[in-house]
């Protein structure tokens, strides 16, 4: 139920205690001592319930990557990916995780990260250390990405620099301003067809640009869609077909790039 707020009354002797539950209903206490009234509310206050954090692994189509789920959201933006630890410093649980020798690239979205390793474990031997890791990291209220420390990074210089690359844009995106007609419908196209698909694998794929003098569409691969040569050109020939087919005579290819 919980305690929503409380005050005193001390037009009254003895002095009258209330406090407010979250139900709205009120209770009275009178003549107590302040450590017993106080304690009564601090035991309503621990009594709210709780919603257990859960994790769970699913594998990907990548065999380097495997998808860590949890029951609640993690960041509030769309998604980070870092490549290693100096990127990784806005995200004090992805710093946790590149201290183990076998971690490659995070990659962390609204409720699952995905981790990307070396090959030099199985995931057999480690998934249940990653996977508990994680877990009570985020039962404990462990800070997954610190938005302000990431905003300050993006204001400086070190930008940049090799510790701000999981900041910096591909340089071969295009402002989403700067977009034309047919951009901003293959962005639609992208984010209503693709991204929920990938998303569910462990990555992302964002736009590029649309050069129209050869009719070629470049996406940028993240988490597990990238650096796996199968399902790269599996997606590529997929939105490929999808562009082709919503936008006819206006595509003639599609280049996927791995971030």
């Amino acid at each position: 139920m919980g305690v929503f707020a409380f005050y005193i009354t001390y037009d009254h002797t003895p002095i009258v205690f209330t406090y407010l539950r979250k139900d709205k209903s009120t209770h009275h206490t009178t003549g107590e001592p302040l450590s017993v009234i106080f304690a009564k509310i601090f035991m309503e206050m621990d009594a709210t319930p709780k919603i257990p954090v859960s994790v769970y692994a699913e594998m990907t189509p990548n065999p380097a990557v495997l998808k860590f789920v949890a029951n609640k959201r993690l960041i509030e933006r769309d998604h980070i990916e870092f490549k290693n630890i100096e990127e990784a410093k806005p995200s004090p649980l992805a710093v946790r995780l590149f201290h183990y020798p076998f971690v490659k690239e995070v990659f962390i979205s609204s409720n699952y990260l995905a981790i990307t390793k070396y090959d030099i474990v199985e995931w057999d031997d480690i998934t249940l250390e990653m996977r508990e890791l994680i877990r009570d990291y985020v039962a404990e209220g462990g800070i997954v990405l610190d938005e302000n420390a990431l905003k300050q990074l993006e204001e400086t210089p070190e930008a940049q620099t090799t510790q701000g690359e999981a900041l910096k844009k591909h340089p071969e995106e295009k402002a989403p301003e700067a977009y034309d007609a047919i951009e901003k419908r293959i962005v639609e196209l992208l984010e209503e067809y693709v991204t929920p698909a990938v998303a569910q694998d462990g990555g992302n794929i964002k736009f590029l640009n649309y050069q129209e003098e050869s009719g070629t569409v470049n996406v940028l691969l993240q988490g597990a869609c990238s650096g796996c040569p199968s399902s790269t050109q599996t997606l590529q020939q997929g939105i490929n077909n999808l562009l082709q087919q919503m936008l006819p005579g206006q595509i003639k290819a599609v280049q996927a790039v791995n971030g």
